[in-house]
């Protein structure tokens, strides 16, 4: 269960579909896979549910599929025998919640209030769905909820869509986000994977936050680092800001002490969450030199150099 809720939390979004006709599910899958994000939550709210997840667990082992909308036992039979390596239910049901844990199989159930996080950590889990998200309070509710219960993270969907999922995934308690704006039913149904597959990379993207933070240039030494400072001082009036190995002439613009890693110097790429950066990128074909990431004071990431050089510079990443 770890290992799938740590990938869950790197992919960071997990699309919610809903499947009319079985013969949709690889095609889909491929599209979700393509775009960036290899996880789905197959709901059981159509009689094509089990046969899809059968289908995406036996063509695209790799990819997380779960089980979504699961209410009774014999769905939850039916999921584990199709391939689900997880399972959400939109309540908490003990019942339900007891059974997959004797299976050996992980499920965020929904909950709303307090109530349901004291349920969920008296049967043992750690991780719940939000659910409705919007409707019960949104991320203020979550963070609400969150002060006394230090050990629980959630999962929240339902009304997620481009315009306020990182209002949701900058919280530290927030694994991952449900959503179902980038797989549409209309799009499946008209087979339009093309642009499905464009929804998900744009969802990828929004979540990340890519932008352009500033320039660093190398110098031979503190002699021209200096030099260099001084003079765009006296022509654009830039302030200097000293630093231990660097001297910032504006906030984009950084004049290093010495040469530093890329021929004429680094360009910084700034993004909503490092570690999700790199899992994303690693997908991408991007290279990382893990030596030089360096940690907040949770553990995660939050600087790490590109391998290689891109037009002359290095590149990193930071938060």
């Amino acid at each position: 269960m770890k290992d799938i809720m740590k990938e869950l939390s790197l992919i960071g979004i997990v699309p919610v579909i809903k499947i009319d006709d079985a013969k949709d599910a690889a095609p889909l899958a491929k599209a979700l896979i393509e775009g960036g994000l290899p996880c789905a939550e197959v709901t059981f709210r159509t009689a094509a549910a089990k046969e899809a997840i059968s289908i995406i667990a036996k063509e695209y082992p790799d990819m997380i599929v779960g089980a979504g909308t699961v209410l009774t036992k014999a769905q939850v039979d039916d999921a584990i025998e199709a391939g689900a390596k997880f399972i959400v239910s939109p309540g908490l049901n003990p019942e339900i919640v007891t059974y997959c844990l004797e299976k050996g199989c992980p499920i965020v159930p929904g909950i709303n209030n307090p109530t349901g996080i004291e349920q969920a950590l008296s049967l043992g889990l750690k991780t719940v769905k939000f659910f409705p998200a919007e409707q019960s309070g949104g991320i203020g509710m979550i963070k609400a909820m969150a002060a006394p219960y230090g050990g629980v993270t959630f999962m929240p969907t339902g009304g997620i869509g481009p315009h306020n999922v990182n209002d949701y995934l900058s919280f530290g308690k927030i694994l991952c986000c449900g959503g179902s704006w980038m797989v549409k039913p209309e799009m499946i149904a008209a087979g339009d994977f093309e642009g499905i597959k464009a929804l998900v990379r744009n969802a990828v993207d929004t979540m990340l936050g890519f932008k352009f933070k500033h320039l660093g240039i190398n110098s031979a030494g503190e002699d021209e680092m200096n030099g260099t400072v001084a003079t765009l001082g006296k022509f654009f009036s830039f302030p200097a800001d000293k630093r231990s190995a660097s001297t910032f002439a504006s906030p984009e613009l950084e004049i290093m002490s010495k040469k530093g890693p890329g021929a004429m110097g680094h360009i910084a790429i700034q993004t909503n969450n490092v570690d999700r950066a790199v899992y994303h990128l690693e997908r991408r074909g991007v290279e990382f030199d893990y030596d030089s990431a360096t940690f907040d004071a949770t553990g995660a990431r939050k600087f790490i150099y590109i391998k290689g050089e891109i037009g002359g510079f290095a590149y990193h990443l930071v938060k």
